[in-house]
């Protein structure tokens, strides 16, 4: 009929209109702020001296390294950090921080999911699959963190302060839950069983490639996810046994 409107064009399922954005929005996505700027700079220098750290070491890369991978002058860094040890702690305490609040929202969860009678193995999936999960899926930068983290916790000069620092907090609340899981056991025997618990994690997440060799190829250091599907129950069994083992001895 003349005159009559014409009908909407139809779009296709599963589409919407696209919005229709101001000039300042648009604006600010073609300008990031000073803040956004630096933001973002700082992200690249952190994974830069990540990746370099996790190869090197602490004292193994300098600056001008970190500059280099960033593809700035190296007189920017001094902008962003003060000095080497600095951009150090800062790239530890990033992910430290993700990994402490995940631990602990887990090892929260498991309690009050365990009914208050926590098992030593429930315990100890909740503190080492949630880690483990973050180098599984995380991508390359979360392993680069791994391996750092495991020469921090083999440094005693001053890795031990960075560690007590960032873990103390999540390692006694699994503590915790293993007195509970272990009533009767010797208040040492928990204590060197997490010494155990942790050393086969440091080792792993260093990727030291040994394994690889040992197994013709068999067993890869990559494969967190199989390490995930062994670890807990493994110490779990030892756990026990140590335990048991020494409360005969008393008896």
């Amino acid at each position: 009929m003349s005159g009559a409107a014409s009908p909407p064009t139809a779009r296709p399922a599963g589409t919407r209109k696209a919005p229709v954005l101001s000039a300042e929005v648009k604006s600010r996505r073609r300008n990031p702020t000073k803040a956004e700027r630096r933001a973002e700079t700082t992200e690249q220098i952190l994974d830069a001296a990540e990746y370099l750290f996790s190869k090197h070491g602490l004292y193994g890369v300098t600056l001008k390294d970190v500059a280099k991978r960033v593809g700035v002058h190296h007189t920017l860094l001094n902008y962003y950090f003060d000095d080497k040890r600095k951009l150090f702690d800062e790239v530890f305490a990033r992910r430290a921080a993700v990994t402490s609040e995940r631990r602990m929202q887990a090892l929260d969860d498991y309690e009050k999911a365990s009914g208050g009678t926590p098992t030593v193995e429930g315990a100890l999936h909740a503190f080492l699959d949630t880690d483990l999960d973050l180098y599984i899926e995380g991508g390359e930068g979360w392993k680069n963190y791994a391996a750092l983290g495991a020469q921090v916790a083999n440094t005693p000069e001053w890795g031990a302060e960075m560690m007590d620092q960032h873990f103390d907090p999540v390692v006694l609340r699994l503590i915790g839950l293993l007195r509970r899981a272990l009533p009767d056991a010797a208040e040492e025997d928990i204590f060197w069983g997490y010494h155990f618990v942790t050393g086969a994690l440091m080792l792993t997440l260093a990727r030291t490639g040994r394994i690889d060799k040992l197994s013709g190829g068999l067993c890869k250091s990559e494969d967190f996810a199989a390490v995930k599907k062994r670890m807990a129950t493994f110490m779990a069994a030892g756990f026990i046994a140590v335990c048991e083992q020494r409360r005969a001895e008393r008896v």
